[in-house]
């Protein structure tokens, strides 16, 4: 692959090619933040001594169109990693969402994840406290959970049956013993 889009702006961290849409990225919020180094610290302590390897804001180029710059992700074929990037499909992709950036994360992005292979994307909101996960099955990526964090206040406030739908941990698709909970990922979120 040649490099015509890491080569389009001298200062990669500050922008994503979507689609060979040039976008720039605004510095994230603390709560986004926050998110960001609870899950990637999860993903890593987990990892450790295993195949797969857990990145956070490194360049992920797909093809010269669309170069990104996922929030945290897993990669398990060390074959793609490359000092400047990831060169191909990672394993898992976490986007943390704000206002701003929500509808390109829902829509041009999910449907980039889908074509390009990733096998499990996450959508995490800071602001509602949740996480939509798509897992890809027979090259779609399909809806398998919606997971709504709830403080011990607000559980205890839920019906019974509102509580029997509650699920507080989300197991990660790539391992059979791999879950990650909620208030760990929402740790020190306000």
């Amino acid at each position: 692959m040649n490099n015509v889009a890491y080569a389009k702006t001298s200062d990669r961290e500050d922008y994503e090619i979507i689609n060979g849409q040039v976008y720039m990225m605004s510095r994230p919020s603390t709560n986004h933040m926050a998110v960001e180094l609870n899950i990637a610290t999860i993903f890593k302590s987990y990892l450790k001594g295993k195949k797969c390897r857990t990145f956070n804001e490194v360049d992920v180029f797909f093809d010269d169109d669309n170069n990104f710059v996922p929030d945290v992700i897993i990669v398990c074929n060390p074959d793609i990693i490359e000092n400047k990037g990831i060169y191909g499909t990672p394993d898992l992709v976490v986007e943390i969402i704000s206002p701003s950036t929500a509808v390109r994360d829902k829509m041009d992005k999910f449907f980039a994840y889908e074509k390009y292979g990733v096998k499990e994307y996450w959508i995490v909101s800071p602001q509602e406290k949740s996480v939509e996960v798509y897992v890809l099955k027979e090259n779609k990526l399909t809806r398998d959970g919606v997971y709504q964090f709830y403080t011990e206040e607000e559980f205890n406030d839920l019906t019974d049956r509102q509580k029997e739908l509650v699920k507080r941990e989300i197991k990660i698709s790539l391992y059979d013993d791999f879950y990650i909970t909620l208030e760990d990922i929402f740790e020190n979120v306000k």
